[in-house]
């Protein structure tokens, strides 16, 4: 089981605090950091300073850490146009040295379009299967070779696809709740399959249709990574975890049903429960970005026993 770290940058923090973080997390061996791609707080939180760019924080941190893997839980595909957003990905896999991951999803805030201008389409979905076909697309066309597509919301005539990522294939991360069209986009295009926020139950029902649709499109359900997105609250003790639960507005008793809350060996056994449904790799969504001092014990007295 391999432990990564996930912020959600738009409640809060600037670039400095994210790389504060990044750095923590690559000293600490965490096996990746990851952020959400947002525009707009959520909640009670006034969002201050405000909010950052996924891309360009991603960029940044690709010059400043050495080891550690780098992505998005996920970028949403209404920001983007899918030609420039494969530019953007695949400089900064160069950047990094081979070391981005991408996750993509359909983008589903309306308010922080309302806020900043964004088109919101009905079609989502549509134009978010068409946006994994041509992004992919253009990493694979062969250097010398062009690439086209002719669909409903994206036409590319003649493109040079490039620039091409380090990796080959990037790492695609698709992720969700849907019972028919996630699965299915998710064994035709990605190499790991996220489960946000769910329970064992809802996972493992996930994990299956994902399985099953790996093999209908002719590929070993294994070839997928399996991963979950929970939220983090550990703590030595008791008390310990209630100052982190209030810290972020939340109840203990509900972070240790829904997310990874308790002491180091409660979240190491919960975890082990994920591991045998099919998991292996949990992102910890760690929402209190000044607490350095949870991510050391997480690594020293969680990590460690995994």
């Amino acid at each position: 089981m391999k432990l990564r770290i996930f912020t959600e940058p738009q409640q809060g923090a600037d670039y400095e605090t994210l790389l504060t973080v990044a750095k923590a997390a690559e000293d600490l061996e965490f096996d990746a950091f990851f952020r959400s791609d947002h525009y707009l707080a959520m909640g009670g939180s006034d969002g201050l300073p405000g909010p950052t760019d996924a891309w360009i924080t991603l960029a940044g941190l690709a010059r400043e850490t050495r080891r550690i893997r780098l992505g998005t839980l996920v970028t949403a595909a209404t920001f983007r146009l899918p030609g420039p957003l494969a530019i953007q990905v695949a400089q900064v896999d160069r950047m990094s040295g081979g070391r981005v991951e991408f996750g993509l999803g359909t983008g589903w805030f309306a308010e922080e379009h309302a806020a900043y201008g964004i088109p919101f389409p009905s079609d989502k979905f549509d134009r978010f299967e068409e946006q994994l076909a041509i992004v992919t697309g253009l990493w694979a066309t062969k250097p010398g070779d062009t690439f086209g597509f002719d669909g409903k919301h994206y036409q590319l005539t003649d493109s040079p696809a490039l620039p091409k990522p380090v990796q080959d294939p990037l790492p695609v991360l698709i992720g969700g709740h849907g019972a028919t069209r996630t699965p299915r986009l998710a064994a035709q295009y990605a190499n790991e399959f996220n489960m946000p926020f769910a329970s064992l139950e809802g996972s493992a029902r996930q994990f299956e249709r994902v399985r099953a649709a790996a093999e209908s499109y002719g590929r070993r359900a294994d070839d997928l990574v399996y991963s979950n997105a929970l939220v983090a609250c550990v703590g030595s003790n008791d008390a310990e975890v209630a100052r982190r639960a209030a810290a972020i507005g939340r109840e203990v008793d509900e972070l240790k049903t829904n997310g990874l809350a308790g002491t180091p060996d409660e979240v190491v056994d919960k975890i082990g429960r994920y591991t045998e449904i099919g998991a292996s790799r949990i992102y910890l969504q760690i929402l209190d970005l000044d607490d350095l001092a949870h991510l050391e014990l997480i690594a020293d007295r969680v990590k460690s026993q995994l």
